[in-house]
């Protein structure tokens, strides 16, 4: 058995039983790869749909596919900044693309969109509950506001 001269800050104590290792603190790291690549993915997917020009673009191939020039007429803008627009929405998941020749078409991929959809259903949900509960306060007071005004006709009635 090997001895430490100060193994527990005791000298002679043997390694084997040293109480150093219930203080040092092993540090894993935890990594959910899900969670990461779910946001990194929606972080995209929300990227993407801020630019007004990429939601024109998203709502033209919702009636089918397109090639990017056709995608770029409306906007007046050059091939190679659709492309990049193109880019953008494609590294998002939510178009495909298919090379003809020279010819690049453009599908939408609905998949991401669902799924951006269902994420702020949540929060819908939430302001739909929130105004709901507003909309009862409100009307409980146009009730009794009302009942107010009554009183104070009837009153008014009284004293003439």
């Amino acid at each position: 058995m090997e001895r430490a001269s100060h193994a527990n800050g005791l000298p002679g104590v043997a390694k084997e039983y040293s109480t150093i290792w219930l203080t040092i603190k092993i540090r894993k790291s935890i990594f959910n790869h899900m969670v990461e690549l779910q946001t990194s993915h929606m972080n995209s997917v929300f990227h993407a749909l801020g630019d007004d020009t990429r939601r024109s673009m998203l709502r033209t191939l919702a009636a089918g596919e397109r090639t990017i020039g056709q995608l770029a007429e409306p906007f007046e803008i050059s091939l190679a900044a659709a492309s990049k627009h193109i880019k953008v929405l494609e590294s998002a998941g939510l178009i495909r693309r298919r090379v003809d020749g020279r010819t690049h078409f453009c599908r939408l991929d609905p998949g991401p969109l669902a799924r951006a959809h269902e994420w702020l259903g949540f929060y819908e949900r939430f302001w739909n509950d929130r105004l709901d509960v507003l909309e009862k306060l409100l009307r409980q007071e146009d009730a009794n506001r009302e009942n107010t005004t009554e009183e104070k006709t009837d009153d008014r009635s009284r004293d003439t």
